[in-house]
């Protein structure tokens, strides 16, 4: 598991820079800045956007402490007009706010299953009282980093329930289910995950969950679905209507019905469970 966590925490990364761009674009604050918990207490700034100098990177935020760790003990949203002189937070970390010349700020955290798994700031160089723009878009660039958590904490609990399947020597037939529900689980995430490297692996055990059935597999491997052909497959052998395969998937009915009428039409299937029976029979489904 260590290489599949080193990618995420790459990925994490690069969920939290992206977030705060669009915190910065949408807000019109010009500095923001963020980081992740690393343990239920602590938070490291380790993005930064609009800030002249490195006072900010690397500091450890600890619940409670400055405004940021107010936000994290407390799991809502915090700010102040005028740093420095603020009366309701501590001031352990005022020389790095004031050597990157921060006065107004808010923090936001960010909260995945009721816990606070990092958090965002949004800053002037003015003391001025920041309005909901500010607040309303430093909130939903949080929700976007809870979304990509979420699916990273999903990921992990799958792939390994998936490795662990794919490398039993041999798997009960009573437990084909799972295997059949990890698959389309893991099918269905692999758009959402933005790291490369990750979505990847994700198809990769896919795969192997694909082949690890033992059922007689048919020597033609001219059959060539593309992803999301596959991703409908695994749906519909799940018992999926198209509304439903959409809502899973991410896409409209219309798209769903035209990617499995084209999966239908490599398959030589002339109905869905046809297709889903040739689909295992080729080797693209548990």
């Amino acid at each position: 598991m260590g290489r599949a966590f080193t990618v995420a925490e790459a990925a994490e990364a690069g969920e939290m820079q992206s977030a705060l761009l669009r915190l910065r674009r949408t807000s019109g604050l010009p500095v923001v800045f963020g980081g992740l918990l690393s343990d239920p207490r602590h938070a490291t700034i380790a993005e930064l956007s609009g800030a002249r100098t490195g006072a900010l990177r690397g500091l450890v935020v600890s619940a409670g402490s400055g405004l940021g760790g107010k936000s994290i003990a407390l799991s809502r949203p915090c700010a102040v007009t005028d740093y420095a002189s603020a009366r309701h937070i501590s001031h352990e970390y005022d020389t790095a706010v004031a050597a990157e010349g921060l006065r107004s700020v808010l923090a936001v955290p960010v909260v995945v299953g009721r816990q606070v798994q990092g958090v965002l700031y949004g800053a002037l160089r003015e003391p001025l009282t920041l309005g909901d723009r500010a607040f309303d878009a430093a909130t939903a660039a949080a929700r976007d980093v809870e979304q990509a958590l979420a699916v990273r904490d999903r990921v992990r609990e799958l792939l390994l329930s998936a490795r662990e399947r794919v490398t039993a020597p041999e798997v009960a037939p009573g437990a084909w289910e799972d295997v059949r529900e990890a698959h389309l689980a893991l099918r269905a995430l692999a758009p959402r995950v933005s790291d490369p490297g990750l979505r990847a692996e994700l198809l990769a055990v896919c795969g192997r969950l694909a082949s690890a059935s033992g059922a007689p597999v048919r020597q033609d491997r001219r059959v060539r679905l593309a992803p999301r052909e596959v991703d409908v497959i695994a749906c519909v052998a799940a018992g999926a209507t198209n509304a439903s395969a959409a809502g899973q998937l991410g896409l409209r009915p219309e798209t769903v019905k035209g990617y499995l009428r084209a999966a239908m039409r490599k398959l030589g299937a002339h109905t869905r469970l046809e297709a889903v029976v040739a689909a295992r029979r080729a080797g693209l489904l548990p």
